[in-house]
């Protein structure tokens, strides 16, 4: 994916900082189990975070070790595995060789095709018992290249396409927890889709390639218009977690959700302003006001998620990509509906 999803380490104590990274390296231990070396090079933080929001929410029972390897090749340091980090590990193939594949149809880089041709066996493994997953990451990463190559400016329509993928990705089982994990999947995608075309701005503007936002740089308030953007991306993300039972790892994954996600912006802000000091992201003066309650985070109701007219978020009644989403008046939140199930493992 595209290193968004990470955690702000500053904010985290040693022993969570210590929990997140043997996640991570339990992740790696995966892949290249599975995989081989080829399989560790598309290691992410990003997926991390699925992991842990997933063993979290269903439960899971870690199988904890210790182990070496090529970054710690000294001492030993500790691996968390479960059934969840077997799920995240084909997912990374699937998507990984996919993206190899898109970003040489856009830009004929020759590295990620050779990339893709040393994915593609273990693509076709993980497809053997994610098939139906594997086919809605190509189908929307197609649509996705369509609406590029096309020059389409519709930033809720081309985001919603990768929106589609992450709510995939996200929704392991059918089940009770579907619904809000299909839901922040969805929205997260769009954040991480918006974040890398925001990041990308001045060289896709130099090289004249394609980026959904250009045509919005002639806005006197462009900035402020990105960051609501994208605060309300995270505000509809952040609304569904936390209707989620997540305990064990609950701080980590708040961290990365209200914090973590914002690093790369809060560092473009400070190459622009040329000061040290960071800028906050409005989390708690927008959509999702974040208030300790009984020792939990709360986010606002949907009443401040529309206080805007310019939104990308769900409409009365809209489709962004091929997600449907509807406002649901009785209960007075945004519901996303879609036409498919995900395949049980």
């Amino acid at each position: 994916m595209f290193g968004y999803v990470v955690a702000n380490q500053q904010e985290l104590k040693l022993k969570e900082f210590g929990l997140y990274r043997s996640y991570y390296c339990g992740f790696c231990r995966e892949l290249k189990k599975k995989y081989g070396v080829i399989g560790e090079l598309t290691l992410s933080y990003d997926m991390t975070f699925l992991i842990m929001l997933l063993s979290d929410l269903y439960d899971e029972k870690d199988q904890v070790s210790e182990t070496k390897c090529v970054a710690h090749p000294f001492e030993k340091h500790p691996t968390r595995i479960n059934k969840i980090t077997d799920y995240a590990a084909d997912m990374n193939l699937i998507l990984s060789y996919y993206s190899c594949m898109d970003d040489w149809n856009d830009e004929r880089k020759i590295h990620k095709l050779a990339l893709a041709k040393l994915l593609e066996r273990g693509r076709k493994a993980a497809s053997v018992d994610y098939g139906r997953k594997a086919a809605v990451v190509k189908d929307r990463l197609d649509k996705l290249h369509a609406a590029e190559s096309a020059g389409d400016t519709d930033i809720d329509k081309v985001s919603g396409y990768f929106g589609d993928i992450m709510a995939e990705l996200f929704a392991v089982y059918e089940d009770a927890w579907e619904p809000a994990l299909r839901r922040m999947g969805f929205f997260l995608g769009k954040f991480i889709y918006i974040m890398d075309a925001y990041e990308d701005l001045d060289k896709d503007e130099k090289a004249g390639s394609y980026n959904p936002l250009l045509p919005l740089r002639k806005r006197d308030d462009f900035q402020e218009y990105c960051h609501q953007i994208l605060t309300m991306m995270m505000a509809q993300c952040c609304e569904a977690f936390e209707t989620l039972p997540c305990v064990e790892n609950v701080v980590i994954l708040r961290n990365i959700l209200y914090s973590g996600v914002w690093t790369r912006y809060n560092a473009l802000q400070q190459e622009k302003s040329g000061t040290d000091g960071q800028i906050q992201s409005n989390n708690a003066s927008d959509e999702t006001t974040a208030s300790e309650k009984d020792g939990q985070l709360q986010t606002n109701n949907a009443s401040d998620e529309t206080s805007t007219s310019e939104t990308l978020g769900p409409e009365e009644t809209g489709k962004t990509g091929e997600t449907e989403y509807i406002k649901d008046t009785s209960a007075e939140t945004d519901t996303i509906t879609t036409g498919e199930t995900p395949a049980k493992k």
